[in-house]
């Protein structure tokens, strides 16, 4: 790209990378960028704010297993952009966002709209990195390299609103390797051989996470399951990882009925963490099992201990063990089935007859949605459940925050999902709390044309917040939502709407489900009395 300009070479290296919509709000010192990924048939969707835009690219970069790209304008625009971004670094997504900044020449002096974009990004980025002409292409190159390197993440790149128009120096676009080739496995260890570890083991148990979905490492971990016999435990951002309908499937971690998955891990005499990454616990690991450690990477945070690690490619090396075993099953699928039985009387405690449970309306939509529905949910008591509760069949068919964990990204991260594949049948799952930080998106999703379907739990309250007030024996401060007619509010958004205070009438309101032509908001009318039983 001789004579390239900035904007120019940055817009080309996110078209090689196979970025295909960029999420923005715009503003003056990104016109420029605007322009030239239209030109390069980048689709620029405008969010309604800035989290939203980078919620949609990391929910983007979920459902697809791509690269996420985000952009804002300075100041306010890149401060409230960090919120998403910190979400996909916790998450391990990789994104790609840009914000603009003043110009260069008073960008040391100029205090109006001016914030230090790399304190601001460092902390919450695998890099905050800067656009100079003389480095653009190679800057970009480093940045969808780093994204997307093990551990994936963000990172964060500022461009001063003079330098778009020049002339890059460094103009040369290209995309650098994104999927990883066959990797040779490194094994530390303190004791025996990870073989031999996994064959003196009685009671072995699977858990399996994101790093194991970033490898596709679904035929082998089914393999090593059946192999050996042993019950697979997945963690909550990999649901699908493991069909859910397997027989040696043992359920969700650190989601609802918490306690029965720690019981079996608890009672296990190895742990085999297959890609699973500490992030996303949200309780302690209260665990003296021994484990063996196989991902992409070496355990440095040692959340748990283990004396014998596998680094390297997550489906290989559980392969390996697979080919390596020589011993008797260890588990009986009436053993780990007896184990989901109490699993699912766990489910289903607290639900009151006669009124719309949490999980009744999870149940609900399961049964109406498409085999191959993805959901995305947001953050709240009803995630809990959803986590535990919905059937997943395949990676990737739902999507969570559960790093971070922030409000407000179930909403966008559908819409991003539908508008990636737009025959895929999509259902967002968000309670009345985060649905209020984002419910304007919904106008969106009606102007693309995009029939995503709303899940909206509305019980009036921050019931995780609500509990713990209650818990601690204090009365109800901050956490109490005023009641909105969200179907009024759907209709005033071109948007159509149900009410369903009963499962009889939200049995109704899900009929043709896989067949809408726009938006749906489905408002649930939950008794959250259920949570108060299951937390």
């Amino acid at each position: 790209m001789s004579d390239a300009r900035v904007a120019e070479v940055i817009a080309r290296s996110l078209a090689l990378a196979g970025v295909r919509h960029v999420f923005a709000y715009p503003g003056e010192t990104i016109v420029d960028l605007l322009e030239a990924c239209r030109v390069e048939e980048i689709d620029v969707v405008l969010a309604r704010r800035e989290a939203t835009a980078a919620f949609m690219a990391e929910g983007l970069a979920m459902a697809t297993g791509g690269l996420g790209a985000c952009l804002s304008t300075l100041g306010p625009g890149s401060t409230a952009l960090a919120n998403g971004v910190a979400s996909a670094t916790l998450d391990r997504v990789p994104v790609v966002a840009l914000s603009g900044q003043i110009d260069s020449g008073r960008e040391q002096y100029f205090t109006h709209q001016v914030v230090d974009h790399g304190r601001l990004y460092a902390p919450i980025t695998k890099w905050a990195g800067r656009i100079e002409p003389s480095s653009v292409a190679t800057t970009m190159r480093r940045a969808v390299r780093l994204a997307t390197a093990e551990r994936p993440g963000a990172v964060h790149l500022t461009l001063p609103a003079d330098l778009s128009e020049r002339t890059a120096t460094d103009g040369d676009a290209a995309a650098p390797p994104m999927t990883p080739a066959a990797v040779a496995t490194s094994v530390f260890t303190t004791g025996a051989e990870p073989g031999d570890v996994l064959a003196a083991a009685r009671r072995p148990v699977l858990l399996a996470g994101i790093g194991a979905v970033r490898a596709a490492a679904t035929p082998a971990l089914v393999r090593l399951a059946e192999t050996v016999s042993a019950p697979v435990v997945v963690a909550p951002m990999a649901k699908g990882v493991f069909p859910e309908n397997h027989p040696l499937f043992a359920g969700v971690l650190d989601m609802a009925c918490g306690q029965v998955l720690w019981d079996l891990l608890g009672a296990a005499d190895l742990i085999v963490t297959a890609g699973f990454d500490a992030v996303e616990l949200i309780t302690p690991w209260p665990l003296r099992t021994p484990v063996l450690h196989v991902d992409a990477v070496p355990n440095v945070e040692q959340v748990y201990a283990s004396d014998c690690e596998c680094v390297g490619d997550v489906g290989a090396i559980l392969g390996w063990l697979a080919d390596g075993w020589h011993g008797e099953p260890r588990w009986t699928e009436a053993e780990v089935g007896g184990h989901r039985n109490r699993l699912r009387d766990a489910y289903y405690s607290g639900a009151v007859a006669g009124r719309l449970n949490p999980t009744d309306v999870v149940d609900a939509v399961r049964r109406a949605a498409p085999r191959q529905t993805l959901v995305t949910t947001d953050v709240g008591s009803h995630k809990l459940l959803v986590g535990q509760g919905w059937r997943v069949y395949e990676p990737r068919g739902l999507l969570m925050t559960n790093g971070l964990s922030s409000m407000g990204f179930g909403v966008p991260a559908a819409i991003a999902a539908k508008l990636a594949d737009p025959g895929r049948p999509v259902v967002a799952m968000v309670g009345d709390g985060g649905f209020a930080m984002t419910a304007t998106e919904i106008r969106l999703a009606a102007a693309l044309s995009l029939p995503v379907v709303f899940v909206v739990f509305v019980d009036g309250s921050l019931n995780r917040i609500e509990l713990t007030q209650r818990a601690r024996g204090v009365p109800s401060t901050a956490t109490r939502i005023e009641d909105v007619d969200l179907v009024k509010l759907a209709e005033s958004m071109d948007c159509d709407g149900v009410r369903a205070a009963d499962a009889a009438e939200l049995e109704k309101s899900l009929d043709g489900l896989a067949s809408l032509s726009r938006p749906l908001v489905i408002e649930a009318r939950i008794d959250p009395s259920q949570y108060d039983a299951q937390f």
